[in-house]
């Protein structure tokens, strides 16, 4: 209580401390609707007191504070675990044997307690492990549990989580639907609730003499500043001054982060093995020793004939990302997606236990208003409460949901239709650059192309973004989702798929599309037959497919934190600066500093979600053409954990501590992406990439088909004969000889010209068995996998069992012992069993 006396957080009496916040205005004209609101809640048990702003004379904040009794009535109500008896663990006798092996996880332990990444558990007071049993809260057994102190017994996120359900299920008009601050708030009554924050967030004194001010402060201190970035999380204070439900999304980030340490280093390894091999690669050398080899020009117009050693810097770069490492690399990823997710359930579980969410099951959440205003004439008898609500008619229902999911294909068409407008512009600018005055645009037009089509698909996502929220919005609403979880639940998967179609589509029209309905020389095929299709660079088109995922994903990130950020200090700063211009030598309370602060956003945690997954789809889907891709990941996250913990801690008011037991609709989500990632990849590597041309020339066609020596490189000529030849003659350029073109075509001089050759067959043949093959092994691997690895430890999941049966045997031996108690001071006679 120290902290909240220093704080201010407490009525003028200096007693009562400040549970939560109602903001309205006093121009508002809605008094009545106000003055029957906060009149019930005083009926209910509540404590009022109401306050002017410092700054605002317009702003009238209401302090709430709940008593002993009604917080003892509300957590019976509302089944909240309290603690009633210390844990007496219990271990199986253990063999002899067992004493080596516990010396030596107790000397791991030591080493750990050593590691630099691991809290100093002394700063953290708050954070010793309970050892108490939890049982939910009862009154008529209120000396099962341990109450040291009143004001403590119930921690600060129960408090307002408890204010927060009254305010919820209070009335203020007649009328079964008049119900909830939430109501209050949209219909302008009130213009915020929020419970505040426990004091400021910095102080003049160090912590490490002084000791934190707060758990505000102390949160600040060992988690949310920058040079915390190698710490370890203190989760349990997170969820203590959070609630679980934000607890459980940095557990998650924090795990994902970890994970991508693994998957980085291999990335860096295969990254790396590509250096080091780049100059022995076969294929490299082949076409930078090609001087005597010309290309057929790539445009009509503007382009000439072009060396093959021309492309020697862009060979040698492919080669980094299509090498021997790329499929045992995809393998790799696939099998860490499914490792990644099976082990986070191990670890959820391991946190609900923890924070005692085994048991808790969400209370049957209220109907949205909108839901109620437009079905109120319809009702129907709710099979849980047993009371009549409002209802919406199947037919209704299936014509609203088939409406939005036109909208939603409306929309993914409106993105195809964006990235065939950037497609178009690389077909006309790339005339443009090929006869550039500047020479090295002239030189590299191919580069230049895609890099202003990389940057134009760039700006057109993030408008797209702003008008998707907006169609997401109006869709969702349309549907009049029953409660706000399913509208959540929609939500959220309609921003998933607008934003994973935005992001994603041009990469897969680069990965898959780009260059395969070209034609050739002499016959090309060209768009509203004017454009020429693009063709991909005399190295391939692995180098397009790096550059537009490397581009999207470095400025995404950049505008992603900016806007998490760099937006919120922006605004805050202009509030803070306006208070200071209005008033002059005043000591600001706290709520009227939280209230000056950003709520928090409407969507909850769904965009700090959606940012991630739409990330882990990065790092997974493509990976075969971008093992870059888990390294910056990582390095974006250990920045993005920071900045989080400093928006939630200092930006943002402090949100409604909810609990939940898991992440929700993103762990569906998250699996979704690790199938798809297995398709990509295997048509990556099988499509995109010289994978299996190399392939099926080494044991088919090259050196090494009909014998195998040691020493012999059997892609010695693959190059030549990766390319097919075109008479000069017959493009009217006035010029005599051989142009070369990526294809496996006939030569001009065969029986059937230009005709596709066995060799085109037997890859395409090869392409298709390898994604076969692929997918199913990788496919059966993780599913092997998931088999092997349970979600809940076995140790945790006996531990649970036990500790039932214990719980059960204690409050009988409490309720025992309780009687006794009463049987000695009444006089009567004590027997050690039930009377």
């Amino acid at each position: 209580m120290n902290y909240i006396a220093s704080s201010g957080l407490l009525f003028k009496d200096g007693k009562k401390r400040i549970d939560y916040i109602l903001v309205y205005r006093k121009s508002n004209i809605q008094y009545d609707r106000r003055n029957t609101f906060e009149k019930n809640l005083r009926a209910e048990g509540l404590m009022l007191e109401k306050e002017p702003a410092v700054a605002n004379p317009d702003i009238m904040f209401i302090k709430i504070h709940i008593p002993w009794d009604t917080l003892c009535k509300y957590a019976e109500r509302l089944n909240i675990r309290m603690p009633f008896r210390k844990k007496c663990y219990y271990t199986d006798r253990r063999n002899k044997s067992m004493g080596s092996v516990q010396n030596y996880f107790r000397r791991i332990k030591k080493w750990m307690s050593q590691n630099p990444m691991v809290l100093d558990k002394s700063a953290f007071p708050n954070l010793q492990e309970s050892d108490c049993y939890t049982g939910p809260f009862s009154r008529a057994r209120i000396h099962h549990f341990i109450i040291n102190n009143k004001d403590t017994f119930f921690s600060n996120a129960t408090r307002s989580r408890i204010v927060y359900h009254m305010l919820q299920h209070t009335k203020y008009e007649n009328g079964i639907s008049k119900v909830g601050i939430c109501k209050l708030i949209n219909n302008g009554s009130y213009i915020a609730a929020f419970p505040p924050h426990e004091g400021a967030y910095k102080s003049s004194q160090p912590i490490k003499t002084h000791g934190p001010q707060n758990n505000r402060h102390l949160l600040y201190e060992r988690w949310a500043r920058w040079g915390m970035w190698y710490k370890h999380q203190p989760l349990d204070l997170i969820r203590l001054y959070f609630g679980e439900k934000i607890g459980l999304y940095f557990a998650w980030l924090g795990w994902y982060t970890g994970m991508l340490i693994p998957a980085a280093l291999v990335g860096l390894c295969v990254f790396f093995y590509g250096i080091f091999t780049m100059n022995g690669s076969q294929v490299s050398q082949e076409i930078c020793k090609a001087t005597e080899v010309f290309m057929c020009p790539l445009c009509d117009k503007n382009c000439s004939l072009q060396r093959l050693n021309e492309s020697c810097i862009y060979a040698k770069v492919t080669y980094l990302f299509d090498n021997g490492g790329t499929v045992f690399f995809a393998i790799f990823m696939a099998i860490w997606a499914t490792v990644f997710l099976e082990f986070w359930k191990r670890r959820r579980s391991t946190l609900t236990y923890t924070w005692d969410l085994i048991e808790w099951e969400e209370e049957e959440e209220t109907l949205r208003p909108q839901f109620e205003a437009k079905y109120y004439k319809m009702e129907r008898v709710n099979p849980i409460s047993g009371k009549p609500e409002p209802h919406q008619p199947s037919s209704d229902k299936i014509t609203r949901l088939l409406v939005s999911i036109s909208g939603i294909f409306f929309m993914i068409s409106l993105v195809i239709t964006a990235v065939f407008a950037v497609v178009v512009y690389r077909l006309v600018v790339m005339e443009q650059f090929a006869s550039f005055k500047w020479n090295f645009i002239k030189q590299h037009w191919q580069f230049a192309t895609s890099a202003a089509a990389v940057c134009i698909n760039f700006v057109i996502i993030m408008a797209l973004n702003l008008a998707y929220e907006k169609i997401a919005y109006l869709l969702t609403n349309l549907e009049y989702p029953r409660t706000e979880s399913e509208w959540e639940n929609s939500f959220a998967l309609k921003m998933f798929l607008f934003q994973f179609v935005n992001l994603n589509s041009s990469i897969f029209y680069i990965a898959f599309f780009l260059g395969r309905f070209v034609g050739h020389p002499g016959n090309y095929n060209k768009l509203f037959n004017r454009w020429r299709l693009e063709e991909c660079h005399p190295s391939g088109c692995l180098i397009d497919l790096c550059l537009q995922m490397g581009v999207i994903m470095f400025l995404k990130q950049i505008w992603n934190n900016f806007m998490e950020l760099g937006y919120p200090l922006i605004q805050n700063w202009w509030s803070r600066h306006k208070i200071k211009r209005g008033i002059q030598d005043a000591s600001i309370p706290q709520w009227e500093n939280d209230w000056n602060l950003q709520p928090m956003n409407i969507h909850g945690l769904m965009d700090e979600y959606l940012e991630m997954v739409l990330q882990f789809g990065f790092t997974t889907i493509f990976v075969a053409a971008f093992p870059l891709a888990p390294l910056l990941a990582l390095l974006n996250n250990i920045i993005e954990i920071r900045l989080d913990a400093y928006k939630f801690v200092t930006q943002w008011r402090r949100p409604l501590p909810a609990r939940a037991t898991d992440i929700g609709i993103w762990y569906g989500i998250l699996e979704g992406i690790g199938i798809l990632a297995v398709i990509t990849n295997a048509f990556v590597i099988a499509i995109t990439s010289d994978y299996i041309p190399r392939f099926v020339y080494e044991y088919k066609y090259g050196p090494c088909a009909s014998r195998f020596e040691y020493g012999e490189n059997c892609l010695k000529g693959y190059v030549n004969n990766s390319l097919s030849f075109f008479d000069l003659s017959e493009l009217g350029m006035g010029k005599s000889g051989y142009c070369r073109y990526r294809d496996y075509r006939g030569p001009p001089w065969s029986s059937k010209p230009y005709e596709f050759t066995l060799q085109y067959w037997h890859i395409l043949a090869a392409r298709l068995a390898f994604i076969i093959v692929f997918e199913h092994l990788v496919f059966g691997i993780k599913s092997f996998i998931a088999y092997l690895i349970p979600d809940v430890p076995k140790n945790l999941y006996d531990r649970i069992r036990r500790e039932k049966y214990l719980v059960q045997e204690m409050m009988y031996e409490a309720e025992l012992e309780h009687l006794q108690q009463q049987r000695r001071k009444s006089g009567h006679p004590v027997h050690h069993e039930w009377p």
